[in-house]
């Protein structure tokens, strides 16, 4: 009898599930909640988003989304009265035409995680009194007198991109067409500040890997008295193209995207000074650094970060445009045993202390026991550079510090995150003079971040815990914390209960979720909630880090979760244990703290454990899988990196080092020579238009798979990104089949 290939692939699937299937019967996977948790985007729709408070701190202005609608809207709280008011939405711009964003726009939101549509940002002016407003590719200004807004007369050829206010308040500058262009307010002409720029050369746009990986978004800088721009040129020439092609639509043209791997041509980025008024541009020095990882014009001039491509090395230089002088401010070779150093976002500062240049920057942690004893427990070292009178340079040893967030140069303090526990988040303050003092200005158990005023007398504190979703209240800025009010939030509050449970186990933070009807009689299959990767803290104390695990525990198992070497917040030593090795040590940190969850809770059946994770996680399930099918019996794989020489150079290279040289690392580290030992189920899931993790990925481990004669299955999911989330019917359809496909391999409760 001829047998049709579609009726062949239905009798293979037929089998591969006969032969795994629980026979116990299992009631329909409710996915209600799931589908109030896609369609409200994870329960942030209706949250205040990106407050800022006005320059005289009368006001703090925040965007907001209805519940049920993903547009972001413009709101206005005052801070006397306690009131709330909408002052602009998309639609009264755009009247009945729809949000029109070019793919350029598309990617740059990708690349900021940006979910929701209408007003992505706004900009106040100097003085507090307009607002700039993108949208749609197009830039509007709101006067907050009058309440007129007012569409700025950009040229065509291009979307408008990254506008910014000039320090006086009588430009705007922005990127359209690959160049930069400066409009003037009086006149709503437009003049080119750059020219030639094209497709393969940028001028004002940061670079891929200074997007996703650098978290640097912009690719152009004012000067302080509005007279000159600071931009990047970005060289693509020699790095390879790749396509990202919707199977959906045969007839469509791929979108093109230079992206760098490892070992081949990185773009080529240059930094230089133009005046706005005309003439030619200064190109700052680079030296022998590859990168340009960070900038800043302040009073202390035109500050610049440098990076070495094997990022063990970094300078930190400062330009004066009126002398035309570059001064070398200092720089960092790293320690002999340190693999890579680590960049911190939004540092160095540009200001003036004492009369004098100042430049404030980050550094990685040294030694504990070589710095003097130093507040704060964090991962970074802050550090001054005061430029004296007299030629000479005195340097700063300040505090420790997660993340930093501003600085408030008049009143000597900088404010940070920190906490000696990397479950929380802690907004301080610290004092940048030679006293150092250091104040707590959060202590609720959870997670804490803060926008503050232009004289920081207060601030927009943002916090959430295990018990409440993420609230902002307007504060006093020291540690009196006293509460001015409250954010307005018209979101819909998630109808789940937590029961989760964090605590350090041996070297490491783990999480425990249980079902709601959890009954301790029971023996439960367990599910690892995986991520793993640098950078990213999985275990912490936040409520909606633990919304879908949950949901996930109520069908029937125990969710667990662990913060392996390599995640942040845990010191040098801990973070750099994976250089090499991703491969290896984070899947046996998984594995320790998994025998340690299963020795302490005696209701986790150790001998039926599934793995699940998305992008770093989802490399880590399908590696749990292939290397250690003693211990997972079942794996979800989303979007997972499977040969690390087609991921990007900056994220890729800090943790693996340079090609050739590193080759073994490399080939240690990828899953593809693994493919012929799969024994366990295994399901890939990948979007086809991901431009971050590329969908070859897992077409890549599909294909050795499929010639190792191996039974798996893999869901495409065509025309979605990296950020699956974006997509609610995805979002719901993807974790109720996640459910099921454990339930048919781990079983039910026993």
């Amino acid at each position: 009898m001829k047998l049709t290939l579609s009726a062949l692939a239905a009798a293979l699937a037929l089998g591969a599930h006969a032969r795994a299937a629980d026979p116990t019967p299992r009631k329909p996977v409710d996915t209600s909640f799931l589908k109030r948790f896609a369609e409200t985007r994870r329960f942030m729709l209706g949250r205040p988003q990106n407050p800022k408070v006005a320059p005289d701190g009368k006001t703090v202005l925040f965007l907001r989304a209805d519940a049920d609608k993903p547009a972001l809207k413009l709101f206005e709280f005052d801070v006397a009265t306690g009131q709330t008011k909408e002052l602009l939405s998309p639609q009264a711009l755009l009247g009945s035409g729809d949000e029109n964003l070019t793919p350029e726009e598309k990617a740059r939101r990708e690349r900021m995680r940006l979910t929701a549509g209408g007003f992505a940002d706004f900009h106040f002016d100097a003085a507090g009194n307009n607002i700039l407003l993108p949208l749609s590719g197009r830039l509007f200004v709101y006067d907050r007198a009058t309440r007129k807004v007012t569409e700025l007369k950009t040229g065509a050829g291009g979307a408008v991109v990254d506008p910014k206010w000039s320090p006086d308040g009588k430009k705007v500058a922005y990127v359209r067409g690959f160049d930069v262009y400066v409009i003037d307010l009086a006149t709503n002409t437009e003049t080119a500040i750059t020219t030639g720029g094209t497709v393969q050369k940028t001028h004002g746009l940061a670079e891929f890997v200074a997007q996703e990986e650098m978290g640097r978004f912009t690719g152009y800088w004012w000067s302080p008295d509005s007279k000159y721009i600071a931009y990047e040129e970005a060289d693509h020439a020699g790095v390879e193209t790749w396509f990202v092609a919707d199977p959906f639509k045969p007839n469509a043209k791929p979108l093109e995207q230079f992206y760098p791997r490892p070992g081949k041509k990185n773009v080529a980025v240059r930094l230089g000074v133009v005046p706005v008024a005309g003439g030619e541009t200064v190109w700052m020095e680079m030296h022998r650094y590859e990168y340009l990882a960070r900038v800043d014009w302040g009073k202390a001039g035109l500050v610049y970060q440098l990076q070495s491509r094997n990022q063990k090395e970094w300078g930190l230089q400062r330009y004066d445009p009126d002398t035309g002088k570059t001064y070398g401010v200092c720089h960092d070779l790293g320690a002999p045993e340190l693999p890579w150093q680590e960049l911190v976002p939004l540092l160095p500062r540009s200001t003036e202390f004492n009369g004098n240049s100042v430049v404030l920057y980050g550094s990685d942690q040294c030694d504990r026991n070589t710095l003097p004893k130093l507040p704060g427990a964090g991962n970074h070292i802050l550090n001054m550079t005061e430029h004296l009178p007299d030629g000479r340079f005195r340097h700063y040893t300040l505090t420790r510090f997660n993340q930093f967030l501003s600085l408030d140069s008049a009143n000597k303090h900088a404010y940070i995150v920190d906490s000696a526990d990397p479950t929380q988040a802690h907004v301080c303050r610290v004092g940048i003079d030679r006293d150092r003092t250091f104040e707590h200005l959060t202590s609720a158990p959870g997670q804490h971040t803060a926008v503050f005023s232009k004289n920081h007398a207060i601030g927009v504190f943002t916090s959430t815990t295990l018990t409440r979703m993420p609230t902002s209240t307007v504060r006093i800025a020291d540690p009196s914390g006293a509460k001015l009010g409250e954010l307005p939030s018209v979101a819909v509050e998630p109808d789940l209960k937590l029961n989760v449970t964090i605590a350090k186990l041996g070297d490491f933070w783990t999480a425990v979720v249980r079902p709601h009807d959890f009954d301790p009689k029971k023996k439960y299959p367990v599910i690892l909630d995986v991520y793993g990767g640098p950078r990213h803290l999985h275990v912490v104390q936040a409520m909606r880090n633990w919304l879908v695990p949950q949901w996930l525990a109520n069908q029937g198992f125990v969710v667990v979760a662990v913060d392996n070497r390599g995640t942040p917040g845990r010191g040098r030593e801990w973070e750099r244990a994976v250089y090499q090795k991703f491969g290896t040590v984070p899947l046996d940190d998984q594995v320790k703290g998994l025998r340690l969850l299963c020795e302490k809770h005696p209701e986790l059946d150790g001998d039926r454990v599934g793995i699940v994770g998305w992008s770093f996680g989802g490399y880590m399930a399908a590696n749990g899988v292939l290397r250690r099918p003693d211990v997972f019996k079942a794996a979800v794989a989303g979007a997972p990196v499977t040969d690390w020489e087609d991921y990007d150079t900056h994220y890729t290279e800090r943790y693996m080092g340079l090609l050739p040289e590193a080759q073994k690392a490399y080939d240690e580290a990828s899953l593809l020579p693994l493919a012929k030992g799969l024994t366990r189920p295994l399901l890939l899931v990948h979007g086809t238009a991901d431009d971050n993790v590329y969908y070859r990925h897992s077409l890549k481990l599909s294909d050795a798979l499929f010639r190792a004669g191996k039974n798996f299955d893999s869901l495409p999911l065509p025309g979605v990104t990296h950020m699956y989330t974006s997509d609610p019917v995805v979002t719901e359809r993807l974790w109720g089949r996640a459910a099921v496909f454990f339930a048919t391999h781990l079983g039910a409760p026993k």
